[in-house]
């Protein structure tokens, strides 16, 4: 499956590229705000944590771009629960390889706003409780999700996003689970 989706993502971009007026590479890193949504998460908080990759913006015209990224992304959540008086904190730590490729849409010179798909691949999922760290079993390789957001770049390269992702499919075998999260992130056009 992972195979599959960096063929077709390396397809895209190949194809993209001989249509596209400008092609610019960056990076990018920040903030993650990250959580999930579903049956029985009313007593779940969130997990901070991080986020670093690669973004490339590919330009058909003035108005319109497509913007794929390769993104590793610490994502997860926390909880506490009380046994026997005792109250205990963990915390799950689900790190993806998110794939968004999204559609990119100038508002304003500089302001733009983006939504599409998001694939990620789960490369850890692990739990901590009181420092203690063990395996998940059940997590699911592939998470699907939808993207929305907008991104504000400087005429230097310099450009700033924020963005929502809410996950289509469940993270884990036998439970409606799906990920969720907002990302501020900072970053730079090389060319």
């Amino acid at each position: 499956m992972r195979k599959l989706i960096l063929v077709i993502a390396l397809g895209m971009f190949v194809f993209t590229s001989a249509n596209a007026q400008g092609i610019s590479f960056g990076a990018k890193a920040g903030l993650n705000l990250a959580s999930v949504n579903g049956d029985g998460t009313d007593d779940v908080d969130g997990r901070t944590a991080f986020h670093v990759g690669g973004v490339v913006n590919i330009e058909f015209s003035e108005l319109f771009a497509l913007q794929p990224e390769v993104v590793y992304s610490a994502q997860g959540f926390s909880s506490s629960e009380t046994f026997g008086g005792e109250t205990f904190e963990s915390t799950v730590k689900l790190d993806y390889i998110n794939i968004p490729v999204l559609a990119d849409i100038t508002v304003v010179p500089g302001l733009s706003l983006q939504g599409g798909p998001q694939f990620g691949i789960n490369i850890t999922s692990e739990v901590e409780v009181d420092g203690e760290t063990g395996d998940i079993d059940g997590v699911e390789t592939l998470d699907i999700a939808a993207a929305i957001g907008a991104q504000f770049q400087l005429p230097v390269g310099v450009f700033f996003q924020a963005r929502y992702v809410a996950g289509l499919t469940e993270i884990a075998d036998g439970g409606d689970f799906k990920n969720s999260n907002i990302s501020l992130s900072v970053g730079w056009f090389f060319n």
